[in-house]
């Protein structure tokens, strides 16, 4: 008889495999292993009772093959343990993948190709008849061509040789069986191109068929599906799935972490045979990362945030060594190969910004920093300067534009004063009527139409934004950046700089020019004969930041909206209107409560109640998604998901959370739950016995208590009292133990402990 314990885990792995979509009529247990079979392994431990081996689950395709076994173990035990009872079974039925499971733990083993590793659910049936027929039609990679030109909005671009030597090096790691990859790649030197060109071949050499392309904009989630399609041909479905939509069983899916963070678990881990993570810095701390480790995938991380910014975990993540991408092409050399275009700054322009500010006020409040440094004469001044001298110079920029003052995006410092700046420029030009300048914002209803118009037509010829534009941002003819606000950010400067470095032959493109009104520049010590690249003089004090701390901190990643925590109103519409969180989170839900009849607030309510099997009925069509988001983003409120993160100071939240939240239908996660979350996720990065796990589990609820963990914490009680310092010392060594608590602090509890 089996014992107990035993059979507790049997009902869990039960309920995780009806969870996974398996039919009962796929799965058999306790299978007797007949000698007769395909081989007779003298290895195998029979049962005392029989000369026959039995085998807890098996799982089975629709024809009758043997997918997989499942070696079921009492919770107190190491699944892992058991790999070597487990294979003579799989063997014997033929059955190419095992799985290894307490109940709690669960490793899968495709044993003729990988050792076992921990995963976050069982795969379901089609996720492992697509891996085996992937298994067995799978070529060698090096038999797929790497193309030597593609066709890109229209355009016949070259595959440059660092795009082929990256391709190459992912090549390699995919055959060496290296299950992540990290790419840093600078601004504008086409990652997004590259990854597509990547996948297409991955397809075309049967080494993936679902893909998951994660991103944390929509800017960048609609710039994904373009190239993808682009570069695809079409051949290839793909889709963006967004919150509250159904699921389409299309090859590739795009989607914003922020969606991908509430929905992961209607995925199980097979799903994807890879996972894109663009801008995955931003990626791998807390709750964010469950977006990541849920699935069992080829992760490809890309980021164009220089080396030494990154913080040590994610390149423990992606399995870096020496805490180095696994492929890098440095800012210098893009710009001395000509893949990237020069900049200058412009001289002898007006400094607003003196010697003395305090370098928090931005961080604190926007608006007092705005209101200390900037009024209506200097803005005024700003804009004139900028037209006059851009009308001057855009011929020495692209010889082949015909007027001036050439594309341009103005970084200001908050909505309001990006609206004051963009009607100071469209006064210079009252012939156009207003179309000379825009405000792009997410509080702006066709702010997509207006990306449209200033990427393709003529008009407008600027775009003033406040956050949306600052990272993320494609616009090849964009020859002038003018930034009327401070940036502090070596990341967020770099980036900011990094939205004119792309080439554009159709204009001529030779450099762009840099309006820094602020001498941000100067504090970076950067200039257009000493590139700043992450090292650098100055006032700009070089150290390799220890990140993340706290809330502020994350800023610089670009974790959260920034002012998310340390600011008490939200800025809605044009006009950039300053509302107190607490009155705009009253409005919000009054306005859902009072639309409960609508039919889309139906269905969102309908399928919050609704079981697991039934959810997708009630799934929203892209239409009515988009039809609701318009809808609330109105010019009474203008709700949308950026002002509703800040408000909530959730900045993995979407608009069906927030619907939630205002209906009752569920609500905010406690700090205790998110913190247990982001531990869960982090737990499966690692490779640990129940034992550890268990251990890190009691020092993750004492962190809980006091805002971190300290090693003076295991020799206090009530650590004390359970010899947490020499059960920590046994579990983990010395060492090992200060460095897994310093891991905790940095990802669960957001600060430095030494």
């Amino acid at each position: 008889m089996k014992n107990s314990s035993e059979q507790d885990a049997r009902i869990r792995i039960d309920d995780q495999l009806k969870k996974a979509g398996w039919d009962i009529t796929n799965i058999r247990a306790d299978v007797p292993l007949r000698l007769d079979s395909h081989i007779n392994e003298p290895t195998v431990e029979y049962n005392v009772n029989s000369k026959l081996g039995r085998v807890d689950y098996v799982l089975y395709a629709d024809n009758g093959r043997p997918l997989a076994v499942i070696e079921a173990k009492r919770s107190a035990l190491q699944p892992y343990s058991a790999k070597q009872q487990a294979l003579p079974y799989a063997k014997n039925i033929g059955a190419p993948f095992i799985f290894l499971t307490n109940g709690e733990l669960i490793y899968f083993w495709d044993y003729q190709n990988d050792d076992a590793r921990t995963v976050n659910s069982f795969y379901s049936q089609r996720d492992l008849q697509r891996l085996l027929h992937l298994r067995e039609s799978k070529l060698p990679l090096a038999t797929v061509e790497i193309p030597n030109t593609y066709i890109r909005n229209g355009e016949l671009r070259t595959v440059r040789e660092y795009q082929q030597d990256a391709m190459k090096a992912m090549d390699h790691a995919f055959e060496l069986g290296k299950k992540r990859f990290l790419i840093e790649l600078p601004t504008g030197t086409g990652k997004t191109d590259l990854i597509s060109l990547y996948l297409k071949r991955l397809i075309e050499a049967n080494r993936a068929e679902k893909i998951l392309f994660l991103v944390d904009r929509e800017q960048l989630a609609k710039q994904a599906l373009e190239a993808l399609n682009d570069i695809m041909s079409n051949q290839y479905g793909s889709y963006w799935l967004k919150p509250g939509t159904i699921r389409e069983e299309k090859q590739i899916t795009v989607c914003l972490l922020q969606t991908m963070i509430s929905r992961y678990d209607e995925f199980s881990s097979g799903y994807f045979d890879v996972v894109i993570a663009d801008e995955c810095h931003r990626s791998i701390y807390g709750s964010w990362q469950t977006a990541l480790t849920h699935f069992d995938a080829f992760h490809i991380g890309l980021t164009a945030t220089p080396a030494m910014y990154i913080e040590r975990n994610t390149f423990q993540f992606y399995h870096c060594k020496n805490e180095s991408p696994d492929f890098t092409l440095p800012i210098k050399t893009a710009f001395k190969k000509e893949f990237l275009v020069p900049y200058k700054f412009a001289e002898r322009i007006t400094v607003l910004m003196s010697e003395g500010a305090d370098k928090e006020d931005e961080h604190y409040d926007p608006a007092q920093f705005e209101k200390k440094w900037t009024n209506e004469k200097s803005n005024r001044l700003m804009m004139e300067e900028f037209d006059r001298l851009a009308h001057e110079n855009y011929k020495d920029l692209a010889s082949g534009l015909d007027e001036g003052p050439g594309k341009t995006i103005v970084f200001a410092i908050t909505k309001n004063h990006a609206a004051r700046l963009a009607q100071y420029l469209n006064e210079l030009h009252p012939d156009t009527k207003g179309k000379y300048a825009e405000v792009i914002t997410s509080d702006i209803s066709n702010a997509d139409e207006l990306i449209r118009q200033f990427k393709r037509e003529s008009y407008p010829k600027v775009a003033v934004s406040v956050g949306m534009l600052d990272t993320g941002f494609d616009c090849r003819e964009v020859i002038n950046l003018v930034m009327c606000r401070r940036v502090r950010s070596p990341i967020l400067y770099q980036q900011m700089r990094g939205r004119g470095t792309r080439t554009c032959p159709r204009i001529d493109k030779k450099k762009f020019m840099i309006y820094d009104f602020f001498e941000n520049h100067k504090y970076f010590n950067d200039s257009d004969t000493d590139i700043f690249s992450g090292v650098g003089g100055g006032s700009y004090k070089v150290s390799k930041p220890q990140k993340p701390k706290t809330p502020r901190e994350l800023i610089e990643l670009g974790l959260e909206d920034e002012w998310l925590y340390s600011v008490n109103y939200v800025e809605v519409g044009p006009q950039g209107e300053r509302i107190d969180k607490k009155q705009y989170i009253t409005n919000w839900e009054k306005t859902i409560s009072d639309s409960e009849d609508d039919p889309i607030i139906s269905k969102i309510k309908m399928q919050a109640k609704a079981d697991d099997s039934e959810k997708d009925k009630y799934a929203l069509s892209n239409n009515e998604e988009n039809l609701l988001t318009s809808r609330l983003n109105n010019p009474d409120y203008y709700f949308n998901e950026n002002n509703l993160r800040q408000a909530y100071r959730e900045p993995s939240g979407n608009i069906i959370d927030f619907i939630k939240y205002a209906l009752g239908l569920s609500k905010q996660k406690s700090k205790n739950e998110i913190i247990t979350e982001n531990f869960n996720a982090w737990l499966v990065t690692k490779s640990l016995t129940p034992e550890q796990a268990q251990y890190l589990a009691i020092l993750k609820n004492r962190g809980i208590v006091n805002g971190k963990v300290e090693i003076d914490d295991l020799f206090k009680p009530p650590l004390s009292i359970l010899n947490a310092a020499g059960l920590g010392i046994e579990l983990f060594g010395e060492d090992g133990l200060k460095t897994v608590i310093n891991d905790m602090n940095a990802i669960l509890f957001n600060v430095n402990a030494g």
